[in-house]
Protein backbone atom coordinates (compact mmCIF):
# COMPACT_ATOMS: atom_id res chain seq x y z
CA UNK A 1 0.00 0.00 0.00
CA UNK A 2 1.55 3.29 -0.87
CA UNK A 3 1.69 6.01 2.08
CA UNK A 4 -0.89 8.40 -0.38
CA UNK A 5 -3.59 10.34 1.54
CA UNK A 6 -6.49 10.18 0.04
CA UNK A 7 -9.10 13.21 1.08
CA UNK A 8 -12.49 14.10 -0.57
CA UNK A 9 -15.38 15.41 0.33
CA UNK A 10 -18.83 14.68 1.78
CA UNK A 11 -20.79 14.73 -1.77
CA UNK A 12 -19.30 11.44 -2.47
CA UNK A 13 -21.12 10.08 0.58
CA UNK A 14 -19.02 6.61 0.77
CA UNK A 15 -19.76 4.44 4.04
CA UNK A 16 -18.25 4.66 7.01
CA UNK A 17 -16.87 1.37 7.10
CA UNK A 18 -15.17 1.78 3.52
CA UNK A 19 -14.01 5.10 4.34
CA UNK A 20 -12.36 3.39 7.54
CA UNK A 21 -10.88 -0.13 5.76
CA UNK A 22 -9.15 2.03 3.02
CA UNK A 23 -8.04 4.95 5.20
CA UNK A 24 -9.64 7.69 3.09
CA UNK A 25 -10.53 11.21 4.83
CA UNK A 26 -13.49 13.14 4.21
CA UNK A 27 -14.29 17.34 4.59
CA UNK A 28 -17.56 17.84 4.60
CA UNK A 29 -19.16 20.95 2.98
CA UNK A 30 -21.68 22.80 4.83
CA UNK A 31 -25.54 23.27 5.27
CA UNK A 32 -27.14 26.42 6.16
CA UNK A 33 -31.07 26.54 7.31
CA UNK A 34 -33.39 28.57 9.31
CA UNK A 35 -30.27 29.90 11.59
CA UNK A 36 -28.80 26.90 11.98
CA UNK A 37 -25.26 25.44 10.29
CA UNK A 38 -24.90 21.65 9.87
CA UNK A 39 -21.53 19.96 8.68
CA UNK A 40 -22.61 17.49 5.79
CA UNK A 41 -23.24 13.73 7.11
CA UNK A 42 -21.61 14.81 10.60
CA UNK A 43 -24.76 16.73 11.84
CA UNK A 44 -27.13 15.45 9.76
CA UNK A 45 -28.09 12.15 7.92
CA UNK A 46 -30.38 12.01 4.91
CA UNK A 47 -32.82 10.54 6.76
CA UNK A 48 -32.84 13.49 9.38
CA UNK A 49 -32.22 15.71 6.35
CA UNK A 50 -35.42 14.79 4.12
CA UNK A 51 -37.54 14.24 7.27
CA UNK A 52 -36.83 17.92 8.24
CA UNK A 53 -37.39 19.17 4.49
CA UNK A 54 -40.86 17.33 4.36
CA UNK A 55 -42.16 19.79 6.65
CA UNK A 56 -39.97 22.77 5.77
CA UNK A 57 -41.13 26.42 4.54
CA UNK A 58 -37.44 27.18 3.48
CA UNK A 59 -34.74 25.43 1.66
CA UNK A 60 -31.38 25.46 3.22
CA UNK A 61 -28.72 27.04 1.10
CA UNK A 62 -24.88 25.04 1.02
CA UNK A 63 -21.45 26.24 1.14
CA UNK A 64 -18.05 25.15 0.19
CA UNK A 65 -15.40 24.45 2.99
CA UNK A 66 -13.36 27.46 3.66
CA UNK A 67 -9.29 27.52 3.22
CA UNK A 68 -8.97 26.58 6.56
CA UNK A 69 -10.19 23.80 7.00
CA UNK A 70 -8.57 22.21 4.05
CA UNK A 71 -5.10 23.60 5.81
CA UNK A 72 -5.78 22.15 8.91
CA UNK A 73 -6.67 18.84 6.97
CA UNK A 74 -3.65 19.02 5.00
CA UNK A 75 -1.49 19.57 8.26
CA UNK A 76 -3.03 16.93 9.71
CA UNK A 77 -2.82 13.99 6.88
CA UNK A 78 0.96 15.43 6.49
CA UNK A 79 2.03 13.74 9.77
CA UNK A 80 1.38 10.63 8.55
CA UNK A 81 1.70 10.58 4.98
CA UNK A 82 4.11 11.42 2.09
CA UNK A 83 1.24 12.73 -0.36
CA UNK A 84 -2.06 13.89 -0.80
CA UNK A 85 -4.42 13.22 -3.33
CA UNK A 86 -7.89 15.38 -3.39
CA UNK A 87 -10.41 14.19 -6.19
CA UNK A 88 -13.41 16.79 -5.06
CA UNK A 89 -16.51 17.57 -6.50
CA UNK A 90 -17.10 19.42 -9.43
CA UNK A 91 -15.79 23.35 -9.98
CA UNK A 92 -19.00 23.46 -12.02
CA UNK A 93 -21.39 23.36 -9.22
CA UNK A 94 -19.18 24.27 -5.88
CA UNK A 95 -16.57 26.43 -4.79
CA UNK A 96 -14.95 23.41 -3.25
CA UNK A 97 -12.13 22.89 -5.36
CA UNK A 98 -11.20 26.66 -5.29
CA UNK A 99 -10.56 26.33 -2.08
CA UNK A 100 -8.37 23.41 -1.32
CA UNK A 101 -6.79 25.26 -4.52
CA UNK A 102 -6.22 28.05 -2.72
CA UNK A 103 -4.85 26.25 1.15
CA UNK A 104 -2.46 23.54 -1.38
CA UNK A 105 -0.81 26.98 -2.89
CA UNK A 106 -0.21 27.51 0.92
CA UNK A 107 1.09 24.46 2.01
CA UNK A 108 4.90 23.14 1.27
CA UNK A 109 5.05 19.98 3.81
CA UNK A 110 4.06 17.34 0.87
CA UNK A 111 3.06 17.47 -2.05
CA UNK A 112 -0.36 17.92 -2.97
CA UNK A 113 -2.54 17.28 -5.94
CA UNK A 114 -6.17 18.59 -6.14
CA UNK A 115 -8.33 16.88 -8.62
CA UNK A 116 -11.45 18.76 -10.19
CA UNK A 117 -13.61 15.45 -10.85
CA UNK A 118 -15.94 17.65 -12.74
CA UNK A 119 -18.69 15.46 -11.03
CA UNK A 120 -19.92 14.25 -7.58
CA UNK A 121 -22.22 11.56 -5.75
CA UNK A 122 -22.02 7.92 -7.48
CA UNK A 123 -19.68 9.01 -9.71
CA UNK A 124 -17.49 10.79 -7.46
CA UNK A 125 -17.68 7.65 -4.83
CA UNK A 126 -16.78 5.19 -8.47
CA UNK A 127 -13.30 7.61 -8.67
CA UNK A 128 -12.61 7.54 -5.00
CA UNK A 129 -13.15 3.70 -4.74
CA UNK A 130 -10.84 3.24 -7.89
CA UNK A 131 -7.99 5.27 -6.18
CA UNK A 132 -8.74 3.53 -3.16
CA UNK A 133 -7.72 0.55 -4.47
CA UNK A 134 -4.78 1.52 -6.68
CA UNK A 135 -3.23 2.79 -3.66
CA UNK A 136 -3.24 -0.17 -2.17
CA UNK A 137 -1.65 -1.89 -5.03
CA UNK A 138 1.14 0.26 -3.66
CA UNK A 139 0.06 3.69 -6.78
CA UNK A 140 2.42 6.61 -5.75
CA UNK A 141 0.77 9.80 -5.98
CA UNK A 142 2.32 10.69 -9.69
CA UNK A 143 0.57 7.74 -10.59
CA UNK A 144 -2.82 8.58 -8.66
CA UNK A 145 -3.04 11.95 -10.01
CA UNK A 146 -2.91 10.31 -13.79
CA UNK A 147 -5.02 7.54 -12.72
CA UNK A 148 -7.53 10.06 -11.56
CA UNK A 149 -7.20 12.20 -14.87
CA UNK A 150 -8.14 9.26 -16.51
CA UNK A 151 -11.59 8.11 -15.14
CA UNK A 152 -12.68 11.77 -14.89
CA UNK A 153 -12.60 11.79 -18.93
CA UNK A 154 -14.25 8.44 -18.89
CA UNK A 155 -17.44 8.71 -16.17
CA UNK A 156 -20.39 9.78 -16.99
CA UNK A 157 -23.50 10.70 -14.63
CA UNK A 158 -27.53 10.84 -15.63
CA UNK A 159 -29.78 11.25 -13.54
CA UNK A 160 -33.63 12.43 -13.33
CA UNK A 161 -35.16 14.66 -10.56
CA UNK A 162 -38.72 14.57 -9.52
CA UNK A 163 -39.18 18.30 -9.76
CA UNK A 164 -36.52 21.25 -11.43
CA UNK A 165 -38.02 23.56 -8.25
CA UNK A 166 -34.61 22.32 -6.04
CA UNK A 167 -32.00 22.95 -8.70
CA UNK A 168 -34.11 26.42 -9.81
CA UNK A 169 -33.93 27.54 -6.20
CA UNK A 170 -30.55 26.92 -5.54
CA UNK A 171 -29.43 28.38 -8.52
CA UNK A 172 -27.66 24.97 -10.04
CA UNK A 173 -30.30 24.49 -12.70
CA UNK A 174 -27.73 25.46 -15.66
CA UNK A 175 -28.44 23.41 -19.01
CA UNK A 176 -31.62 22.26 -17.44
CA UNK A 177 -33.64 25.65 -17.37
CA UNK A 178 -35.00 25.40 -20.32
CA UNK A 179 -37.85 22.98 -18.68
CA UNK A 180 -38.25 24.77 -15.58
CA UNK A 181 -42.12 25.35 -15.36
CA UNK A 182 -43.26 22.77 -17.70
CA UNK A 183 -45.99 20.15 -17.06
CA UNK A 184 -44.69 17.87 -13.74
CA UNK A 185 -44.55 14.89 -16.12
CA UNK A 186 -42.33 15.81 -18.30
CA UNK A 187 -38.90 14.51 -16.74
CA UNK A 188 -35.68 15.57 -18.02
CA UNK A 189 -32.30 13.75 -18.30
CA UNK A 190 -29.94 15.28 -16.78
CA UNK A 191 -26.15 15.06 -16.73
CA UNK A 192 -22.99 16.82 -15.95
CA UNK A 193 -21.09 18.28 -19.39
CA UNK A 194 -17.17 18.52 -19.74
CA UNK A 195 -17.11 21.41 -17.74
CA UNK A 196 -19.14 19.55 -15.02
CA UNK A 197 -21.90 21.40 -14.93
CA UNK A 198 -25.41 20.43 -15.06
CA UNK A 199 -26.88 19.64 -18.74
CA UNK A 200 -30.06 18.70 -20.53
CA UNK A 201 -29.56 15.59 -22.02
CA UNK A 202 -33.03 14.83 -23.20
CA UNK A 203 -36.69 14.87 -21.51
CA UNK A 204 -39.13 11.94 -21.27
CA UNK A 205 -42.88 11.69 -19.61
CA UNK A 206 -43.29 9.81 -16.54
CA UNK A 207 -40.60 8.85 -13.80
CA UNK A 208 -41.21 5.14 -15.22
CA UNK A 209 -39.96 6.60 -18.45
CA UNK A 210 -36.94 8.26 -16.98
CA UNK A 211 -36.00 4.89 -15.24
CA UNK A 212 -36.11 3.16 -18.23
CA UNK A 213 -34.07 5.69 -20.18
CA UNK A 214 -31.47 6.08 -17.19
CA UNK A 215 -30.68 2.41 -17.06
CA UNK A 216 -30.47 2.37 -21.33
CA UNK A 217 -27.36 4.97 -20.75
CA UNK A 218 -26.08 2.39 -18.56
CA UNK A 219 -26.05 -0.20 -20.87
CA UNK A 220 -25.08 2.31 -23.96
CA UNK A 221 -22.59 3.11 -21.64
CA UNK A 222 -21.00 -0.47 -21.23
CA UNK A 223 -20.96 -0.61 -24.74
CA UNK A 224 -20.99 -4.52 -23.92
CA UNK A 225 -17.42 -3.92 -21.80
CA UNK A 226 -17.21 -4.83 -18.39
CA UNK A 227 -17.55 -1.39 -16.20
CA UNK A 228 -18.32 0.30 -12.71
CA UNK A 229 -22.00 1.45 -11.98
CA UNK A 230 -23.09 3.32 -9.29
CA UNK A 231 -26.62 3.66 -8.91
CA UNK A 232 -27.80 7.09 -7.04
CA UNK A 233 -30.90 8.11 -4.88
CA UNK A 234 -32.76 10.66 -2.73
CA UNK A 235 -34.97 8.78 -0.32
CA UNK A 236 -35.97 6.69 -2.84
CA UNK A 237 -34.18 3.16 -1.83
CA UNK A 238 -36.37 0.85 -3.47
CA UNK A 239 -36.69 2.50 -6.45
CA UNK A 240 -32.56 2.54 -6.83
CA UNK A 241 -32.85 -1.06 -5.59
CA UNK A 242 -34.85 -1.74 -8.65
CA UNK A 243 -32.41 -0.06 -11.08
CA UNK A 244 -29.67 -1.96 -9.72
CA UNK A 245 -31.11 -4.66 -10.75
CA UNK A 246 -32.34 -4.34 -13.82
CA UNK A 247 -29.23 -3.05 -14.57
CA UNK A 248 -27.34 -6.11 -13.03
CA UNK A 249 -29.39 -7.84 -15.70
CA UNK A 250 -28.20 -5.87 -19.05
CA UNK A 251 -24.24 -4.95 -17.98
CA UNK A 252 -21.32 -6.63 -17.37
CA UNK A 253 -20.34 -5.04 -13.50
CA UNK A 254 -17.26 -5.28 -12.20
CA UNK A 255 -18.57 -2.82 -9.69
CA UNK A 256 -22.16 -2.17 -8.76
CA UNK A 257 -23.12 0.02 -5.90
CA UNK A 258 -26.14 2.09 -4.37
CA UNK A 259 -24.91 5.36 -2.87
CA UNK A 260 -27.52 7.57 -1.47
CA UNK A 261 -26.99 11.46 -1.95
CA UNK A 262 -25.45 13.44 0.55
CA UNK A 263 -27.86 16.28 2.12
CA UNK A 264 -26.27 19.18 0.13
CA UNK A 265 -27.15 17.20 -3.18
CA UNK A 266 -30.24 16.44 -1.92
CA UNK A 267 -30.45 20.26 -1.36
CA UNK A 268 -29.94 20.75 -5.11
CA UNK A 269 -31.73 18.26 -6.05
CA UNK A 270 -34.92 16.90 -4.21
CA UNK A 271 -36.65 13.61 -3.08
CA UNK A 272 -36.91 11.10 -5.21
CA UNK A 273 -34.27 12.08 -7.31
CA UNK A 274 -32.65 8.60 -9.37
CA UNK A 275 -29.48 8.31 -11.65
CA UNK A 276 -26.54 6.29 -12.44
CA UNK A 277 -22.88 6.89 -12.92
CA UNK A 278 -20.66 4.70 -14.75
CA UNK A 279 -17.05 4.58 -16.24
Amino acid sequence: MSNIAILTDSTAYLPEAFLKSHNIHVIPLKIHWDGTNYEDNVDITPAEFYDQLAGASTVPTTSQPPVDEFLGMYEKLAEEYEGIIVPLISSGISGTISSAQTAASMFSKVPVEVIDTHTTSAALALIVTALAQASSEGADLETLKQKAEELVSQTEIYFAVDTLEYLHKGGRIGGASRYFGTAFSIKPILYLNEEGKIGALERVRTKRKAVARLIELAVEKSNGKPVHVGVLHANALSEAEEMKKRISDQVDCQHLEIYELSPVIGTHVGPGTLGVAVF
